[in-house]
């Protein structure tokens, strides 16, 4: 027989679609920490949940052949940067992936926050969040934050003439006025390189 929380929790979940995550504080309602930590330890032995990381739960969604679909590091990321309502801005080689300016897939991804600095270990693999400056918190474009994250990680003296040509065509999909901004929150050699973009455009 399930107990109350228990109850309360299964039901939660199953309104949901498959594939999302959940946190122990999204049951707060139904019982106390306590309760809600044992609830959902069994809902795990059940099958229900698949548990990704401390705290971190997934409502698995299952293929015929795969089996179990995992989401990505940057999809726990998300989701913890939105339960803890904190802002979250990619570095390093995420930075570059995104930008399409490597294919490498980072194992262990780090993260600037304006939230709660951690280290969050998922199996095998890290997700960190570093507190982020407030000056690149100001940015207003989050293409502009990404390329001065991508060429902080490439550095200034190893960015060469196809990582420029690509990082003015990404620049050049973002209001100028934008880019005026953002520009000032940069070092300034990656300053130089956004205001060059401006020069094409104007």
């Amino acid at each position: 027989m399930l107990k109350p929380t228990e109850k309360l929790i299964k039901k939660s979940i199953s309104n949901h679609k498959r594939g999302k995550i959940f946190f122990p504080n999204n049951f707060v309602k139904f019982g106390s920490s306590t309760a809600i930590r044992k609830a959902l330890l069994r809902l795990e032995k059940k099958g229900l949940l698949v548990r990704l990381g401390q705290g971190i739960y997934l409502y698995p969604k299952k293929h015929k052949q795969l089996g179990i679909l995992y989401p990505s590091l940057e999809e726990i990321a998300i989701a913890i940067s939105k339960r803890d309502k904190a802002r979250i801005i990619p570095t390093g080689i995420q930075a570059l992936n995104k930008l399409g300016l490597s294919t490498q897939v980072p194992m262990n991804l780090i993260y600037l926050t304006d939230g709660t600095p951690r280290t969050v270990k998922i199996k095998n693999n890290t997700v960190k969040f570093k507190i982020a400056s407030p000056k690149i918190l100001a940015a207003k474009s989050e293409t502009n934050v990404l390329v001065i994250q991508a060429l902080r990680e490439i550095g200034q003296k190893n960015v060469n003439e196809k990582e420029l040509e690509k990082i003015n065509t990404v620049l050049k999909t973002v209001d100028k006025d934008l880019i005026k901004h953002d520009m000032q929150l940069a070092p300034v050699w990656i300053s130089k390189i956004m205001e060059e973009v401006l020069k094409d455009v104007e």
